[in-house]
């Protein structure tokens, strides 16, 4: 399956155009999975879209060779909460799962590749927190 890149979803996304990782518009916001209504999906998706914004410059992420989608996650203790995923545009392997605040913890979390997903890279308590450390 052919993927558009961050790079043109974020380019759409300054234009008010959200686009799924597949490049189409669609009632599910770039949501791959979620247990929230569907009409909170909209509102979630901008606001995660200014987090991966933000990701994108922290990173310093080369938005030509990764696409991000979202999901929101329902643990069997806690809340629902949201995550982004950056995923190679080639290989469709997901590099980082970001969790802004998670239903477990309550805490900003970072997982990714560089350990397998075998548990969090970075926490702290919100989104600031992970920006000031250096992973």
């Amino acid at each position: 399956m052919n993927r558009i890149t961050l790079k043109q979803q974020l380019e759409a996304f300054d234009k008010g155009i959200i686009l799924d990782s597949d490049g189409g518009e669609s009632s599910c916001y770039n949501f791959y999975d979620w247990f929230c209504k569907d009409t909170s999906l909209k509102n979630k998706s901008i606001k995660l879209f200014k987090q991966v914004k933000r990701w994108v410059k922290f990173r310093n992420t080369d938005t030509e060779k990764v696409y991000v989608f979202f999901k929101n996650n329902c643990p069997v203790n806690g809340p629902l909460y949201d995550d982004f995923r950056i995923c190679d545009v080639e290989t469709s392997d997901v590099i980082w799962t970001v969790v802004p605040k998670s239903g477990h913890s309550g805490k900003a979390e970072v997982w990714g590749r560089a350990n397998e997903f075998k548990g969090s890279i970075a926490v702290a308590d919100n989104m600031n927190g992970i920006y000031k450390q250096s992973f």
